[in-house]
């Protein structure tokens, strides 16, 4: 039986590689609804190609509720969730509260608000697959023990296109600096979050929620190639790894089908031509976003949210050409010192990301004047 298949920010880098996976599997998979922001006109030609009618390929820009809707559907029984931000957080309640199984490659929703979502999972009986490469490598190398033999989950960064610069080279980097990646192609928000760390950061606090491991049993190491996405050390000391050539393909495939595996090979490695596989510790003095989620990872409450919301104005205001790249962790650093409160309710997540956008839009317009 073919799995219905809801594609949440399908015109983005994830959603168009997903529907790349679907339509090279059409006996397995048909899509139920799509859905996008700004860029109708190519909403329009994928739910032509997919048969999806125009009432299920809907702009989230209409409807604050539309995601939470789609992902709701009820022929739907596996949702992509790719939007981009916060914005992505009622698709991912909506979801998991219908009991439908979650690619989750929108990391925002699942750190700004861990305890809500967790609730929403037990209420509906969802299910959580990690669709972001680092995370997908965590989950599939989970499946060689248990919980409790876990000692350490490695995340592996890239370093992005500013590894090795000191903070004086930093000052006067450019958007296009920035947006420069190395290895990956991406969107532009997550493509500056690698610049600055803060990308593996937010990581960091995902992989908590995800695999309920402790912060300080939680590492980051940077991996320029790109080929190791992520590693689980055991308490024998055993270390198993997940390598494949960097193609969101993969996890894309494995969170349709989990726990079963695409018959076709994405990112398989010629190892005649792999060379040296390297590895160093991040540099928190210079790229400070990294531990300022650490931070908030541990203060718990909604920290993350303040983190993940002041983050996000300020990547936009570096894309706007209104501070420069370190403003970036000037700003999050500052809104995360106004503090912080407890995230009982969807209520308290909702007020600290509007207080945070809030804060972080008066520290940006500061910076622009002087």
């Amino acid at each position: 039986m073919k799995r219905g298949v809801v594609v949440l920010g399908s015109t983005g880098s994830v959603g168009t590689q997903a529907l790349d996976v679907i339509a090279r599997h059409p006996d397995d998979y048909r899509v139920v609804a799509l859905a996008a922001g700004a860029n109708t006109e190519l909403l329009a030609e994928q739910a032509r190609e997919f048969g999806v009618p125009a009432d299920l390929a809907r702009s989230c820009l209409d409807t604050p509720d539309v995601l939470a809707e789609l992902a709701a559907h009820p022929d739907a029984d596996v949702v992509l969730n790719a939007v981009v931000g916060f914005a992505g957080l009622p698709a991912t309640i909506g979801a998991l509260e219908a009991g439908k199984r979650l690619a989750l490659a929108n990391k925002e929703s699942l750190i700004a608000a861990g305890p809500i979502v967790a609730k929403a999972r037990a209420a509906g009986g969802g299910e959580i697959v990690p669709v972001d490469s680092e995370h997908s490598a965590i989950w599939q190398c989970l499946r060689s023990g248990r919980h409790g033999e876990v000692a350490r989950i490695v995340l592996t960064a890239s370093g992005g296109p500013f590894r090795g610069r000191s903070p004086a080279e930093l000052a006067t980097v450019t958007r296009a600096d920035a947006l420069r990646h190395p290895t990956w192609q991406m969107g532009a928000k997550i493509t500056i979050d690698s610049s600055t760390l803060m990308n593996k950061g937010l990581e960091v606090i995902e992989a908590h929620e995800l695999f309920g491991v402790e912060f300080d049993r939680i590492e980051v190491v940077v991996h320029p190639q790109s080929i190791v996405h992520g590693m689980v050390e055991f308490s024998d000391g055993a270390t198993i790894a997940q390598l494949s050539t960097p193609d969101m393909r993969l996890p894309i495939g494995l969170a349709l089908r989990a726990p079963d595996r695409l018959p076709e090979a994405f990112g398989a490695i010629d190892w005649s031509k792999v060379g040296t596989l390297t590895f160093e510790p991040p540099d928190p003095a210079t790229f400070r976003c990294l531990a300022l989620a650490y931070d908030a990872g541990r203060a718990g409450g909604t920290a993350p949210a303040v983190l993940s919301a002041a983050n996000e104005i300020a990547v936009e205001a570096f894309l706007d050409e209104r501070i420069p790249w370190s403003g970036i962790a000037e700003i999050v650093e500052e809104v995360l010192n106004a503090g912080a409160a407890g995230a009982d309710e969807i209520a308290d997540v909702l007020a600290a990301d509007r207080l945070a956008r809030e804060r972080a839009q008066v520290s940006v317009l500061r910076r622009s004047v002087a």
